[in-house]
């Protein structure tokens, strides 16, 4: 089947040629780029965030696979719901789905389940594709859908479940996960919230990112994708993360007093 776009025209232009003018416009096609094992980018709509995930997608090569890990916010019956087959369209054209890495991927991780209609109404991963095909027309994905409902252990077995799936892959594989940051505070609580949130990625630390969201009741929408994303990075042999941009939507409408965050990650 293929997943026709739910936020085009919305999020991001939905004809071609105003999609790709403005991601010229947000890519910095001089920034050297590093080889990453994943990322961390923000999936609002790209007039507040499109910055960030291209300061943090061109500072790193986009491979022929990439496996995105987005927060599902509407309620989804599996933990994890995997699109195994078929491809998504987007204004730029249909980016098929890695058959080969979705099927280890859900022969490695129970939670796992094949649930292509969990994608269908869900931004937080439509919204990296095109970006995506602007660095890497050649790109295919598998879109993982997580549960705000997954517990630590639950996101730990899916981290080891992707570093699995990844060894057994035979070309390179990006992992991106998708998430905003604090939503609807003020600047300067969203920085010092978000700082925390931020600091504990910097540390590769999964378990401490989840605890301190929790804890500090930070309003990060993605932090499971990206502690299941941590996880995995560190099973694939992480040693370093880095922040690329943080900014927030206060930053475009000049109004500080509710913003949302948005911070974009690379881990290597």
């Amino acid at each position: 089947m293929t997943r026709k776009p739910f936020v085009a025209g919305q999020f991001y232009p939905g004809r071609s040629r105003e999609l790709r003018e403005m991601l010229l416009r947000m890519s910095e096609p001089e920034a050297v780029k590093e080889r990453a094992i994943a990322v961390i980018s923000p999936h609002a709509g790209y007039i507040y965030s499109g910055a960030v995930a291209g300061a943090v997608l061109s500072s790193v090569t986009i491979p022929d696979a990439v496996l995105i890990l987005g927060p599902g916010h509407s309620p989804i019956r599996p933990v994890f719901a995997v699109q195994d087959e078929g491809a998504w369209e987007t204004p730029l054209g249909e980016v098929p789905i890695e058959t080969k890495l979705a099927g280890a991927l859900l022969e490695a991780c129970p939670s796992c389940r094949s649930d292509a209609k969990a994608h269908e109404k869900e931004h937080s991963l439509e919204v990296q594709v095109p970006f995506l095909q602007h660095f890497n027309p050649r790109v295919s994905i598998v879109p993982v859908c997580v549960s705000h409902v997954a517990t630590y252990e639950d996101l730990d077995g899916l981290g080891r479940a992707v570093a699995d799936a990844v060894r057994r892959f035979s070309r390179a594989v990006l992992i991106v996960a998708s998430t905003d940051m604090s939503h609807y505070v003020s600047r300067g609580e969203a920085k010092i919230k978000d700082g925390m949130a931020i600091d504990r990625i910097l540390a590769l630390d999964p378990e401490g990112l989840f605890r301190t969201v929790i804890r500090e009741d930070i309003s990060m929408c993605g932090f499971q994708p990206v502690t299941a994303a941590l996880v995995a990075a560190l099973e694939l042999g992480a040693v370093k993360s880095e922040l690329v941009r943080y900014a927030t939507s206060g930053d475009v409408t000049g109004d500080d007093r509710g913003v949302v965050g948005y911070a974009g990650l690379k881990i290597c």
